[in-house]
């Protein structure tokens, strides 16, 4: 028998030392063909995660690390500790040694304009002269410019060459190839004129300038994708870092990590909840919004499951553990933003592709604006300079950055409002939503009965008011269905509790099949059931008949109470409708969607719960398995479709949905399946993770914009394209490779500065 082969495993890997979508391409590459065994890379440059799913047996963690070493780049892998604590640490000593390396390109390269422009800065020797090719040094200026420049390409410049040359060993091209490219271009030239081969001005400063501003520039990038992460640094902080437990017949305070499961934990009053369990003594209110969203505290007493992270408010609670560690709610909830925001979206991927082939092209553009200058007789200066923009002014990093930056502060926000997405394909779909279909029960109804209407008897001889004879019915009928499990039955129960009605002990109890119960309440004879119950006691309705028919009328069910042989009241009960979910339908209306009811309930239950939160089409009476075959049928009427549902039966219409959106407070079965939860399950989230959708999407296309415009602007003009346009400044018509170098690093940091303006969203309307 042929054994079976094990599923592929998947890993996380941060990664230091990229600079570009290339070096992300470059790394992807080396893994799927390097390493047997690997099914799948995908590196995303926001992150500085690679996510690779590869054979165990025929491939190993260790074999992927040692390829992408080999690639040229660097993995975050903790000696002790959290992979995130180590990896914020390498990000850090990455900065702080960028930041060594900028101050040494600064001071040096402060020295060369001091030196070469007589006290000016580069601006001067731009807008000051007519023509580049007008500036000649000295000798020995050239000379000492020579020392001063040679330390910044070898220190501050250090990365670009090596990462070039690592490139290249890969057969491929990134920024670092055209960084060093323009950098020696203008040095190697400058070094021949200063040996006294040439005579002709030198370009050390440009040299200098162009590794000093493209060094400021990623700088500024690294902090400023730093902060496209911080929701997710902000989940990660809502753990708590010590719990307080019983051990040996006392509390001590131990680290979270030594927390067991079956352990007895102590939250006290303003103390956050460290692990998941269940209440087993006290009562409390406890702060759920930092994972859920939503602002109320909720009720917690014995029996309640608790969520770690979330903030005891008022009582001592006594806790047992559930779930420690990586199987906590918050740890899973920062494993699936994790994983998200790893991931690409189908937009990236055209960007990816016209990345891949950029550099090359640039190089090509480069050598053709070169060698076309000194066909028009220009000189060897002037084609030189032209080629140096070039290479300079095209980096891919704001083309690489524009869709990544914007998926992982779009997600981080979400996460930080209780939506969670699955992947970035179902933030990116979730935007052309025009169509949103809602399960009935559960997701727009609490999924369990209410007294919704109590209707006494006129003559009732049980109180003087109406309001105290209701009270005293549910008093009679919660006291005679006190022991019963069945949901009906505790939904009277909990109606006389909140009417603070004290229940009695029912004697003589007696259930009969299919009809209700009877019991001896207060020496009052008390029967509780359907109106076959009645007639078969020989109950008289007493002219009760025309009420129930009207509560049948409104999708109700309906329970007759009869008390010493005398029908006294009609009790309706239905499953009523979540707080917020009228307002989320009028939200999505607003919004320009259609909205529908999907429910295998009868139509006229349905459709009292549709007219009750405004929905106007209704499609009842649907069983399980036919609801896939409902949404298709709404997607060939050309609607992109998301499907909210919660439950096992949703499962399949979540799937065939465009987008699939579970209630986190429903089943796991859904929650897998669909492309985004709302952890608290308030359905006013929907509407939210739709506006959310459409505010990432577009500012991507804002980003690309940018990305695309700037290159298709500047190129040409690097190139010379507007050297005869006599009535433009100089600046324009020849670009110097300093100023294009500061625009390219510009660039970069205008697109990730744009992603970060997704962390101010209102994501309410």
């Amino acid at each position: 028998m042929k054994p079976e082969t094990p599923p592929p495993i998947t890993v996380e890997l941060p990664i230091t030392g990229m600079h570009c979508a290339n070096c992300a391409a470059a790394i992807e590459r080396t893994l799927r063909r390097k390493v047997p065994g690997v099914v799948d890379a995908a590196v995303n440059l926001a992150t500085e995660r690679a996510t690779v799913r590869y054979r165990p047996g025929e491939a190993t963690r260790a074999d992927i690390i040692a390829a992408i070493e080999w690639a040229g780049y660097g993995v975050v892998q903790p000696a002790a500790g959290s992979l995130f604590d180590a990896e914020q640490a390498a990000r850090q000593a990455e900065i702080r040694r960028q930041t060594r390396a900028l101050w040494v390109g600064l001071l040096f390269t402060g020295f060369i304009f001091l030196i070469a422009h007589n006290w000016l800065f580069l601006f001067l020797t731009v807008y000051g002269f007519t023509s580049l090719d007008h500036w000649v040094y000295p000798w020995w200026v050239n000379f000492v410019l020579w020392a001063l420049a040679t330390p910044v390409l070898l220190y501050t410049g250090r990365d670009y060459y090596t990462g070039a040359y690592k490139s290249l060993r890969n057969r491929t091209a990134n920024m670092d190839v055209l960084v060093a490219l323009g950098a020696s271009v203008a040095y190697g030239y400058s070094a021949v004129v200063t040996a006294g081969l040439l005579h002709a001005p030198t370009y050390f400063e440009t040299a200098a300038t162009i590794v000093t501003l493209i060094k400021v520039g990623k700088l500024l990038e690294a902090r400023a994708r730093g902060k496209t992460s911080a929701a997710l640094k902000s989940l990660i902080g809502l753990q708590a870092r010590t719990a307080r437990v019983e051990r040996d017949g006392g509390e001590v305070d131990v680290p979270i990590e030594a927390v067991r499961v079956g352990d007895t934990v102590i939250v006290r009053p303003g103390e956050k909840i460290p692990v998941d369990g269940v209440v087993i003594a006290g009562h409390s209110a406890v702060d759920e919004s930092m994972l859920t969203g939503e602002s109320m505290p909720v009720e917690k007493t014995i029996g309640d499951e608790v969520i770690g992270a979330t903030l005891n408010r008022a009582g001592r609670l006594k806790i047992e553990a559930v779930r420690v560690g990586e199987e906590t709610a918050l740890a899973q909830i920062v494993r699936l933003v994790e994983r998200a925001q790893g991931s690409k979206a189908p937009i990236q991927a055209q960007a990816d592709r016209i990345a891949a082939i950029f550099v090359p092209a640039v190089i090509a553009i480069a050598l053709l604006t070169f060698f076309g200058w000194l066909a028009t007789g220009a000189t060897f200066t002037t084609a030189l300079v032209r080629l140096v923009a070039v290479l300079v002014i095209a980096c891919p990093c704001a083309l690489g950055l524009a869709t990544p930056t914007a998926i992982v502060v779009g997600m981080g926000k979400g996460a930080g409002q209780g939506i969670l997405f699955r992947n970035s394909a179902a933030l990116e779909l979730a935007h052309r939503v025009d169509a949103v279909v809602l399960d009935k029960t559960g997701t727009l109804t609490r999924a369990e009965p209410a007294v919704t209407d109590v209707i006494v008897h006129p003559r009732s001889p049980l109180a003087s008011t109406p309001a105290e004879a209701e009270t005293r019915i549910l008093q009679l009928a919660a006291s005679a269905e006190r022991a019963s499990e069945h949901p009906l039955a505790q939904a009277i129960v909990t109606a006389a509790q909140e009417r603070d009605a004290p229940l009695r002990e029912p004697s003589d109890f007696r259930a009969i099949a299919g009809q209700g119960v009877s019991a001896r309440v207060d020496g009052h004879r008390v029967l509780l059931g359907n109106r076959r119950l009645m007639e078969g006691e020989g109950v008289a309705l007493d002219g009760l008949d025309e009420a129930a028919r009207q509560l049948q009328a409104r999708a109700r069910t309906t329970m007759w109470v009869a008390v010493d042989g005398r029908a006294v009241a009609v009790i309706g009960l239905a499953d009523t409708v979540k707080p917020g979910a009228a307002e989320a339908v009028s939200a999505l209306k607003e919004m320009g969607m259609t909205v529908a009811m999907l429910t295998g309930d009868n139509r006229a239950t349905a459709e009292a719960i549709a007219a009750e939160v405004g929905i106007g089409r209704v499609l009842a009476d649907v069983l399980p398995g036919d609801k896939a075959a409902a949404i298709a049928a709404l997607q060939t009427e050309g609607r992109t479709v998301a499907m909210v549902g919660d439950g096992i039966n949703d499962a399949p219409a979540l799937a065939q949905a465009d987008v699939g959106i579970a209630i986190g407070t429903g089943t796991d079965v859904a929650m897998e399946t669909a492309g985004v939860t709302l952890l608290g399950g308030d359905l006013r989230g929907v509407a939210r993770a739709v506006r959310l959708s459409r505010a990432t999407m577009r500012v991507i296309k804002q980003n690309l914009f940018w990305a695309f415009a700037y290159n298709a602007l500047l190129i040409p003009i690097a190139a010379g394209g507007l050297a005869f346009a006599h009535g433009l400044p100089v600046y324009l018509r020849e670009l110097h490779p300093a100023l294009a170098a500061f625009a390219m690093a510009f660039s970069s940091v205008t697109v990730v500065s744009n992603s970060l303006r997704l962390r101010k969203l209102t994501l309410d309307a």
